[in-house]
């Protein structure tokens, strides 16, 4: 295995995953070398959307992939924005967009009541159909305003009460270390790393 592709077009998102995946003995690229594919995320759940994506490319390009799908459930809004994380406020919705419509959706609702979850499903998929799926949360809660200038989406609203800061107040390695896409990529490591090692085995043999 020489190459692995994450299977987004988000800069930050694809910045987060080569750090949390060092030391790699592979290089690790992303959809903006293949701009020509377009995926849709027509499932009902992380689990589904982590699955069509990372299968799709890996088919598409034939080489490892890795896909998330990522998103944020607030408990008092039945879950919202969930799946339509990214596009709550409309398809081409900007991060500020979807801010701004989550904060009004909680207007009057009071700090204690404003429990949400940040989900990270990921799938693994390798060409020879080997798939594996993990999943990790966070719990937090939705700021009652924005605080912060890192990260991207709703970071800067993603309040994590043990250290009484959002997403976006805290250094990019302070939240690898405990955000949920660190979670999910921790598990989903062994998995990548195990099959290395079996390829490698493999080679030796057929050498």
């Amino acid at each position: 295995m020489k190459t692995l592709v994450i299977a987004t077009k988000n800069q930050g998102k694809f910045l987060e995953f080569k750090k949390m995946l060092q030391p790699a003995k592979f290089s690790i690229i992303s959809l903006h070398e293949f701009p020509d594919i377009d995926i849709k995320e027509t499932g009902s759940t992380f689990d589904e959307n982590a699955l069509i994506k990372a299968t799709t490319v890996c088919q598409k390009i034939g080489l490892p992939t890795l896909a998330d799908d990522s998103g944020l459930q607030v408990d008092i809004l039945n879950g919202e924005p969930g799946v339509f994380t990214a596009r709550y406020a409309g398809e081409h919705a900007t991060d500020k967009e979807n801010i701004e419509k989550l904060l009004k959706n909680l207007s009057g609702v009071p700090l204690d009541k404003r429990q949400a979850q940040f989900v990270c499903s990921l799938a693994l998929v390798f060409p020879d159909g080997k798939t594996f799926l993990e999943q990790g949360t966070l719990e937090g809660l939705i700021a009652l305003s924005p605080r912060g200038t890192g990260g991207f989406g709703y970071d800067p609203v993603f309040l994590v009460p043990e250290i009484n800061k959002t997403f976006a107040e805290l250094s990019a390695n302070e939240k690898n270390n405990i955000s949920h896409r660190a979670k999910a990529v921790e598990k989903i490591k062994k998995h990548l790393f195990k099959h290395m090692q079996e390829e490698e085995v493999e080679n030796r043999r057929i050498e």
